[in-house]
């Protein structure tokens, strides 16, 4: 089996300020979902206010806590929204882009 693409929907592909510790452990979870794998706490939890099958990554890093929201599809691993976690919620803003982002993924889906 051929692991899933990882589809980013926002502006360029770069890394957020990431140490490179962190940056090794996020692309080593993000290869884990890419594989088929389903990740649970403390590395990953769901949730169900974005949409089904969205979740965050927890990304600890020297300075900040990260965040990396995303949608698994039968298809591909949908990248939503990275951020500094700097509360126990998720940011109103946050959760608004994801789940914009996540009805722009699946127009273009159906688009094709």
């Amino acid at each position: 089996m051929l692991p899933k693409p990882v589809v980013w929907l926002h502006g360029e592909v770069k890394t957020p300020p990431f140490s490179r510790e962190s940056r090794i452990e996020a692309g080593f979870l993000l290869r884990r979902l890419q594989n088929g794998e389903i990740l649970g706490l403390p590395a990953s939890r769901p949730l169900p206010t974005i949409g089904s099958n969205c979740h965050e990554l927890r990304i600890s890093d020297r300075d900040a806590t990260w965040r990396i929201v995303y949608h698994v599809t039968s298809d591909a691993i949908v990248i939503l929204e990275v951020f500094s976690k700097k509360t126990r919620t998720l940011p109103k803003a946050v959760a608004n882009a994801a789940k914009r982002r996540m009805q722009q993924y699946r127009r273009l889906m159906k688009e094709e």
